[in-house]
């Protein structure tokens, strides 16, 4: 089966996605952590302006791996177009930034987006970032649906029927 990049800005429930997906039974990796990515500080130190980017030769191994259920892999990250073209799909999940620092302040099983900081770089990437992700993304959903309504998108999309 294919590969399938499940990204977006922080909030859009990517992880939640991931998540259900995986209870589904489909093969999924959370970038979102050390193993998978490294903090890069900016020149001079500092954790100020410092990004996550992707373990470029482990995603390259993990995208290279055949399995017979799709691979779900969620992450943004400023690295991720150079592995495009090893990905079937790029779904790019939106909600509008009042729903997204709504369930910022809500969730639980992450605290990024928690100050008043880390929330207006959050709404800094919805006005910079998305818009990228958006023109170079093959499909958009819109994570205001319900869970349920867009997992069965994602494995759509998977599948190859994204009608």
């Amino acid at each position: 089966m294919g590969n399938v990049l499940v990204t977006g800005m922080s909030g859009t429930g990517k992880s939640t996605a991931l998540a259900e997906l995986g209870r589904r039974g489909f093969r999924v990796v959370d970038t979102d952590s050390p193993d998978w990515s490294d903090w890069i500080s900016p020149a001079g130190g500092g954790a100020q302006g410092g990004e996550w980017l992707w373990r470029e030769g482990r995603i390259a191994e993990l995208l290279a791996l055949e399995g017979e259920r799709t691979l779900y892999v969620q992450g943004c990250v400023s690295n991720q177009g150079k592995f495009y073209d090893r990905f079937d799909a790029v779904v790019l999940l939106s909600a509008p930034a009042e729903v997204i620092l709504e369930r910022i302040e809500n969730r639980t099983t992450n605290d990024y987006g928690k100050t008043p900081e880390e929330r207006d770089l959050i709404l800094s990437h919805v006005e910079s970032v998305e818009p990228l992700l958006r023109t170079t993304c093959t499909h958009e959903i819109d994570a205001t649906r319900p869970l349920a309504d867009v997992v069965d998108a994602l494995i759509a999309i998977g599948q190859g029927d994204s009608s």
